[in-house]
């Protein structure tokens, strides 16, 4: 099944984009806009729903769908977080130990039905379905330690965000310089990418006086859809098939 991303440089930057984004959509829906957490989760989770049915119909990788999907499981984690974090006040440290459990959980399964964690070799219908779930997971669960970094820890969202950017950083390391398991680092790197997103997301909409920059949950959101929208049209561009001329069939 040739319908999900390559691994590159690209697909990093625009995993960042996406999980961004989807923190500051997640907070203009349940705050700004004062849905709440719980309500904001059902509807979220409805266009997740509704998206990776698009998803899963498709022959072949669409990056507008693909990075759609992506999107859903971003906004509906972050307010599926807040929700366990907040409106059931389990707090950042315990929600985010479940959510680790559940990811666990998800990806044991995952290797005992296909005997493979690899993104790059998923040839099952039952290996997507995984997939995905496996990200909307691990997506949760990057809110979850985003908050527990930027408020519980006391780093704030600067420190935050500098700290998993560290992180990221020795995985980069660890991938061109020693022999780990690929398939490990590259889970490592997918749950860790999501924190640094929810703390850059919340540096931007934050105030001065919570030590943000005070772009508030639209104006960064729009600021980040844009750049999205950007980055999707060049991997569409980029993956599209040479055309071939048909006098030069043959020869």
């Amino acid at each position: 099944m040739k319908k999900i991303a390559q691994i590159t440089l690209l697909f990093w930057i625009m995993k960042i984009c996406a999980t961004t984004l989807g923190e500051t959509a997640g907070d203009q829906l349940a705050q700004t806009m004062k849905v709440g957490y719980g309500t904001s989760s059902l509807i979220l989770l409805g266009f997740f729903v509704v998206v990776l049915a698009g998803q899963l119909a498709v022959s072949r990788y669409i990056p507008a769908l693909y990075w759609a999907t992506i999107l859903a499981t971003s906004t509906a984690g972050t307010t599926i977080s807040d929700y366990m974090d907040r409106t059931l006040a389990l707090g950042y440290a315990t929600g985010s130990l479940i959510l680790v459990s559940l990811l666990l959980l998800v990806l044991g399964l995952w290797w005992w039905r296909e005997k493979s964690l690899s993104v790059t070799e998923i040839k099952t219908r039952t290996g997507e379905l995984f997939y995905w779930a496996a990200i909307l997971v691990s997506n949760t669960l990057g809110t979850a330690l985003g908050d527990f970094l930027a408020d519980d820890s006391g780093l704030g969202f600067g420190g935050g965000a500098m700290l998993i950017g560290s992180l990221l950083a020795v995985l980069v390391l660890a991938y061109y310089f020693t022999g780990i398991s690929r398939v490990l680092l590259f889970w490592v790197a997918f749950v860790l990418t999501r924190p640094f997103g929810a703390t850059f997301g919340d540096l931007l909409t934050k105030s001065p006086e919570k030590h943000g920059l005070g772009f508030g949950t639209q104006g960064s959101s729009l600021i980040l859809f844009g750049l999205l929208v950007a980055l999707v049209l060049y991997e569409t561009f980029r993956s599209k098939p040479p055309v071939v001329a048909a006098g030069s069939l043959g020869h």
